[in-house]
C-alpha cells in the first residue's frame, strides 16, 4: 500500500535528484515528497544511499511503532539518529569528532 514519503537532500549528485524527481515532487531544493510504495520506496534509497558521495539525505516513512514512523540517514551528518528502546532519538556528533573525520 503506497504511503506518503519525505526524503531531505543534501549535495546529491544530479543523477540522483533526476532519479527523485520521476517519483516524487520537488517543493524545494533538496527536499522531495511523494505517495510511494514500500518497493520503490526501498529502490530509490538505495541508489540514494549508493549514490551519496560527499552529500547527505534524510529518509522518513510510516511505520507501525510508537513513533508512527522510522528515520533513515545516508552521509556524514552532524546529527545521529540513536535507537533508544525502540524510539529514534536525535544526538549532535561533537564538532572534534567531525574535525577528525574530514582530517583537520
Amino acid at each position: 500500500m503506497p504511503s506518503m514519503t519525505v526524503l531531505a537532500t543534501t549535495a546529491v549528485p544530479d543523477h540522483v535528484r533526476g532519479a527523485l524527481t520521476r517519483w516524487m515532487t520537488e517543493p524545494m531544493p533538496g527536499l522531495y515528497v511523494g505517495t510511494l510504495s514500500a518497493r520503490v520506496r526501498d529502490e530509490l534509497w538505495s541508489v540514494v544511499h549508493a549514490s551519496i558521495g560527499t552529500g547527505a539525505a534524510v529518509l522518513i516513512h510510516p511505520e507501525a511503532n510508537e513513533q508512527g514512523f522510522a528515520l533513515h540517514t545516508a552521509g556524514e551528518r552532524r546529527r545521529i539518529p540513536i535507537d533508544f528502546d525502540g524510539i529514534t532519538l536525535i544526538a549532535f556528533r561533537p564538532e572534534e569528532d567531525q574535525e577528525m573525520a574530514k582530517g583537520v
